[in-house]
């Protein structure tokens, strides 16, 4: 690694960081990628001087890196343990892989969150899965990508499935079964958050019906010959909406500087928060229109605490 002292960003997938070196590049922030596939550490030896960014993506077992989220927080205990300064650190990593702990997170902040069962393994899917009306869905706890995410319009259509050869087995073994909500409008919120500071709020169109909902460049995959509709729009209003403030309190008291959290309006009044995603990606459509960006957002904020260690 460089000698100098720059902002290292831990990551799993090369393809979701040259945006994000861009605008390091363009905001003169030195930077380095750490990529977690492998590699070692001296647990004797100091770390690098600079500022570590973790973003550490909860599906990263689906690109053949199933021990990232060791290697992560392997890597953050021994940067944190040698008071380096982390940005979305060790803790952070335990609710980009748990959508449990991102649950109780949220419902101990008084933001309403789905009411979800949590199933180990797979012997009570089917009696707690008759708690909740059809039609409802299932999710995997350790998500990303909208893994698992699926509609199920009966339980014996549910029953079909966990007693099918297609059955998902979630990578950490937990199947969440939660309420289908209904939005009021076919689409949801994405609200982005730089140093726990609101950034913009993304409208997400929903009018397919799909749960995969990644807005990064590198997940666009339009049809040969055909221009996509955009999926992503900046939603200005938004930041009027008093669950932002709620949000900026929730990053605040779990130490999470960079986020975006994902909400839904539903047709019964309500507004329910349903994800945080700690490694998040921003929309090249969205980024053309607004009139401030994410990403040299976050190279000026993690530039900013390079330059304040510099002169400790």
């Amino acid at each position: 690694m460089a000698s100098h002292p720059r902002v290292y960003i831990l990551h799993d997938n090369p393809e979701w960081i040259p945006p994000l070196l861009a605008a390091f590049e363009a905001e003169g922030v030195p930077a380095e990628e750490w990529l977690l596939d492998g590699g070692s550490i001296d647990l004797s030896s100091p770390p690098p001087e600079g500022v570590f960014w973790s973003r550490l993506s909860a599906s990263a077992h689906t690109r053949g890196r199933g021990h990232a989220k060791e290697y992560a927080r392997s890597i953050l205990s021994w940067l944190e343990g040698h008071g380096r300064t982390v940005v979305n650190g060790r803790n952070v990593i335990e609710l980009e892989v748990s959508k449990v702990a991102q649950h109780a997170a949220l419902s101990a902040a008084g933001i309403e969150v789905p009411r979800t069962a949590a199933v180990f393994g797979t012997a009570d899917l089917k009696s707690r899965a008759r708690e909740f009306p059809a039609p409802f869905i299932t999710k995997h706890n350790q998500g990303g990508k909208g893994l698992g995410v699926r509609r199920f319009d009966s339980h014996e259509e549910f029953d079909a499935y966990v007693d099918s050869a297609g059955f998902e087995e979630p990578a950490d073994g937990i199947t969440l079964l939660q309420e289908l909500l209904v939005a009021a409008e076919p689409f949801v919120t994405r609200a982005e958050f730089v140093g726990g500071e609101f950034v913009y709020a993304v409208r997400v169109d929903t009018s397919a019906g799909s749960f995969e909902l990644c807005p990064a460049e590198a997940c666009a995959l339009p049809e040969p010959g055909k221009e996509p509709a955009p999926l992503f729009q900046l939603r200005p209003e938004a930041a009027e909406l008093p669950v932002i403030a709620k949000y900026r309190e929730f990053l605040a008291a779990n130490d999470i500087a960079i986020a975006g959290i994902e909400f839904i309006e539903t047709a019964d009044g309500r507004l329910v928060t349903y994800d945080v995603n700690t490694n998040t990606n921003y929309n090249p459509d969205v980024e053309a229109a607004s009139p401030v960006s994410g990403p040299r957002r976050i190279a000026r904020y993690t530039g900013q605490l390079l330059e304040s260690g510099a002169r400790l």
